[in-house]
């Protein structure tokens, strides 16, 4: 008799109980797609790059570096005649080691900043080696990049070999071009979506040839 009064009550405190339990929410159990990363919108990049570029031009006065805005990134191309040794094609010359650590002094002590070094290489030669030769100078670049303080988390490298030119690669002069090393400055948050940019396939439609004069420097052929 006693337990039949006792199941009634203990099914009601149990009921009482689960009611006011607290449900686990399913939708957090499931970790959503990751967001496609985005460049910044027109205004917010203009703003930046209003800032930086003054700056940027400042750190790399007195040199053979050129200063660019292309689109919401702030691009520094380094031409590789004249910032390498010729008998040590991955090694830099003296003179260009000085606009280097200035940019990126600038960028250390701006933790929204990030910076993309890439390497290009015109077209003789074998595809390969064009690419590792690339990949070598610019990291000789993010050396001096760490040995300024930037931490890898703001500072990306890629070879780009023969795959972005500036200019047709049938001159001397056209190669000259195409053989560079460009720091392309962005802000941190952006730094995904600049990264995934220049991962993609490498087709006609992506590799724009941009028209540049000849420059007044002897090149090698």
């Amino acid at each position: 008799m006693i337990i039949k009064k006792f199941i009634p009550v203990a099914l009601s405190l149990l009921v009482t109980g689960c009611a006011g339990m607290k449900m686990p929410d399913l939708s957090s159990m499931f970790t959503p797609a990751p967001e496609k990363p985005t460049m910044p919108t027109p205004k917010v990049a203009k703003a930046w790059l209003d800032d930086y570029e003054p700056k940027v031009r400042e750190a790399v006065k007195g040199s053979k570096f050129e200063v660019e805005r292309q689109g919401a990134v702030l691009v520094v191309t380094a031409p590789v005649d004249s910032s390498f040794n010729p008998d040590r094609p991955s090694m830099l010359m003296p003179s260009s080691l000085g606009p280097i650590t200035r940019v990126a002094k600038l960028l250390e002590t701006d933790p929204d900043m990030a910076v993309l070094v890439l390497g290009h290489a015109d077209s003789t030669g074998k595809l390969e080696l064009n690419r590792t030769l690339s990949q070598e100078r610019a990291r000789a670049f993010t050396s001096i990049f760490r040995m300024s303080g930037l931490r890898s988390d703001r500072l990306m490298v890629k070879g780009m070999g023969p795959d972005m030119p500036r200019a047709a690669n049938d001159s001397v002069a056209g190669r000259a071009l195409n053989r560079r090393v460009e720091m392309v400055l962005t802000a941190k948050e952006t730094m995904a979506a600049l990264v995934a940019k220049y991962n993609q396939p490498i087709t006609p439609e992506n590799v724009q040839v941009v028209a540049k004069t000849t420059p007044t420097t002897p090149a090698k052929p």
